[in-house]
């Protein structure tokens, strides 16, 4: 099997999602949503921590709070 990354525009991507569903000889793998948008929020954090706008945290806290 083969695989292929598209970039779809946002206001097609559900339309075009809902689209390559209908072929069977497309598989296509479920996104966790939630746990992406968590992964840009933290992606987000870690941007504005290395341009000094938020504290850093000790690596003990962090641990802690896992």
């Amino acid at each position: 099997m083969k695989q292929l990354t598209l970039n779809i525009s946002e206001n097609k991507y559900k339309t075009f999602l809902e689209f390559i569903r209908t072929l069977d000889y497309v598989k296509v793998e479920e996104i966790d949503e939630e746990a992406l948008d968590e992964l840009k929020v933290s992606l987000s954090e870690v941007k504005l921590i290395r341009e000094g706008k938020l504290p850093k945290q000790k690596a003990k806290d962090f641990l802690n709070e896992l």
